[in-house]
């Protein structure tokens, strides 16, 4: 993507969120967009597709704070998207698009669909964003022709790519087009939805003997109707009833190889009480996690004759007792 595009692109906009939106609102926004536009839920719509490629730059952008603050700060310089120049085309009057054009890669061969920012230190000032392009951003140093002696690193390469769960936690490998060269790599299972895995060297090429920048690749993870990641660990909620929780029992419990796994529920058991499972949750390089196993009282909807007489009964029996004294005590304090 050119300088121009990013200054054009309204990613709050692609998201449908306002330009004030906390990290939480951008977040929850994209996740519900990703869902209804996956592909997997979308096969064969070309624009359901364009539209998840679009959402995912957006939150690539969005989710980082400091390369939402460049954004924010060109978008602000360019009157939120206004095309201009300085000059007329031709010789010694480039225009302000073709400097931005040069300066993020822009006419990447191949049609690149991955987004430039450049490695700086994320200050605000519109001047502190063209200093860090040219080697003059970090330690407060402006712009004002240095840099461009030396060698110069090259910018780092945003990309975001989605995974769905099992991926995820399984570990995939995923290819990008940067500047129309393919780069492939390795995600690592266990990875959690919004984090950034940094490939060094594989970002824009330097200048002058200058090291190569980095590629940052923002991974996205589709939820699970039934498991949810927690590091290592994998959680499932488990529904029990009423005389399981109350009387004890051994459970079967799913696993995402498709096994099951039993669980011993010891009597008195509460809702929300999580029970642990050693060792089958996610095989990383640090070594393989836990299911936790979160333990959830049915109330059945409908009773027989028969279950409510039996219900009534218990209430008789325990009539008296206040399970919410305690509540009440501590309210107190």
């Amino acid at each position: 993507m050119t300088g121009q595009d990013w200054m054009e692109k309204d990613f709050y906009a692609a998201l449908g969120v306002p330009k004030d939106a906390d990290d939480a609102a951008i977040k929850k926004a994209y996740r519900k967009l990703a869902r209804q536009y996956h592909p997997d839920q979308n096969p064969g719509d070309d624009a359901a597709e364009a539209k998840f490629k679009e959402i995912g730059e957006a939150y690539a952008v969005l989710s980082d704070p400091k390369e939402r603050e460049q954004y924010d700060a060109i978008r602000a310089m360019a009157g939120g998207g206004a095309r201009f120049s300085a000059g007329p085309g031709g010789a010694g009057g480039a225009g302000f698009e073709d400097l931005f054009g040069g300066m993020f890669g822009g006419g990447a061969p191949g049609g690149a669909r991955v987004r430039y920012s450049t490695g700086g230190q994320g200050g605000a000032g519109f001047e502190d964003i063209l200093g860090s392009m040219f080697g003059g951003g970090a330690g407060g140093q402006r712009f004002a022709g240095q840099g461009f002696g030396g060698p110069q690193a090259g910018a780092d390469v945003a990309a975001a790519t989605t995974l769905p769960f099992r991926q995820a936690v399984e570990g995939s490998t995923v290819t990008f087009t940067v500047d129309g060269r393919q780069v492939t790599t390795r995600i690592p299972p266990g990875v959690r939805d919004g984090q950034k895995i940094r490939l060094r060297g594989k970002g824009r090429p330097g200048s002058g003997g200058g090291p190569a920048g980095d590629l940052v690749v923002t991974v996205h993870v589709t939820p699970h109707p039934v498991f949810a990641l927690d590091g290592t660990n994998l959680r499932v909620s488990v529904p029990v009833t009423f005389a399981e929780a109350a009387l004890g029992a051994t459970i079967s419990v799913p696993t995402l190889d498709g096994s099951t796994v039993k669980v011993k529920v010891p009597a008195g058991t509460p809702s929300g009480r999580t029970l642990r499972v050693k060792g089958r949750g996610v095989t990383a390089a640090k070594g393989t996690g836990d299911l936790l196993v979160t333990v959830q009282v049915a109330v059945p909807q409908k009773l027989s004759k028969a279950a409510r007489e039996a219900v009534e009964a218990f209430a008789a029996e325990t009539d008296g007792q206040d399970v919410r004294a305690d509540l009440a005590r501590q309210a107190a304090q």
